[in-house]
C-alpha cells in the first residue's frame, strides 16, 4: 500500500529518475549565472526544514549513480557553505526500486548511523557491486557496516514515521519541479538545472546561498 501511494503521489517523475548529471555548457562562466538559463524560481517557495538563515537541499537516491559521482563534491559543498547556512539530503522515492533507498536513509538517520554509512553506501553498491536492492540486503549491509541489528534496523525502515517522512518529502520534490537526481534547492526558492560540472554545480549553488542572504538580490 505504502508503495502505490508514494508512486501516486510522484506520479511524473518516474521516467527521470537519475538524469540530472553535468550538462554540456562548458562556456558558461559562474559570473554569468542567471535565472531561467541556470536555475530557476521555484513559483511557490517552500523550505523543508526551519534551520539556517538559508537552506541547501540535496535531492538524491542511493540508487542514482550521479549521486553517487556526485557525493564527494557534495561534502566538498558542506564544507564551503556560509556560516548559518544548513545543508540537508532527501531521499527521493521515485519508483518501488528507490524505495528501499529512502527508508535505508531514515532508518540510519534514526539509529545514529548515517554519517558513518552515507558515502560507504554509494561505495558498496556502484564500486564494490554489493547486491543492494531490498530492504532485507541492505539491512544485512548495515549489521556488517555499521553494527545495526537487522531487525531494528527493518523495524524503523517500515515504521509509520519513516513512511509519512517519505511521503511528505515526495510531495516537497514534486512541488519544487525535480525530476531527477542529484538535485539542488536553495531555500525552497530556486533549482539548479544547467550546470557543466560538480565544481560549476557547488558554484552555482553558492551564488544562490550569497543571493539569499543578500536578500534575494
Amino acid at each position: 500500500m505504502f508503495q502505490r501511494l508514494a508512486l501516486l503521489v510522484c506520479g511524473a517523475l518516474l521516467a527521470t529518475a537519475c538524469t540530472a548529471g553535468p550538462a554540456d555548457n562548458s562556456g558558461a562562466a559562474a559570473a554569468a549565472y542567471a535565472q531561467d538559463t541556470n536555475y530557476v524560481a521555484i513559483k511557490a517557495p517552500e523550505r523543508a526544514g526551519k534551520q539556517g538563515k538559508v537552506e541547501v537541499v540535496e535531492v538524491f537516491s542511493y540508487g542514482c549513480i550521479h549521486c553517487a559521482h556526485y557525493e564527494q563534491s557534495a561534502e566538498a559543498l558542506q564544507k564551503s557553505l556560509p556560516a548559518g547556512v544548513t545543508f540537508r539530503a532527501i531521499p527521493a522515492a521515485f519508483n518501488d526500486a528507490w524505495l528501499p533507498y529512502a527508508q535505508a536513509f531514515y532508518a540510519a538517520k534514526k539509529l545514529g548511523v548515517l554519517e558513518k554509512t552515507h558515502a560507504a553506501l554509494f561505495k558498496a553498491k556502484f564500486n564494490d557491486n554489493y547486491p543492494l536492492h531490498t530492504l532485507e540486503e541492505l539491512a544485512a549491509w548495515y549489521h556488517t557496516q555499521a553494527g545495526v541489528d537487522q531487525a531494528a534496523f527493518l523495524r524503523e525502515a517500515n515504521s509509520d514515521a519513516t513512511k509519512a517522512q517519505i511521503l511528505a518529502d515526495t510531495r516537497l520534490i514534486q512541488a519544487w519541479g525535480v525530476d531527477g537526481t542529484p538535485s539542488i534547492v536553495v531555500d525552497g526558492k530556486y533549482r539548479a538545472t544547467n550546470f557543466k560540472d560538480w565544481d560549476d554545480l557547488n558554484a552555482l549553488t553558492l551564488f544562490l546561498v550569497k543571493k539569499e542572504l543578500a536578500g534575494g538580490k
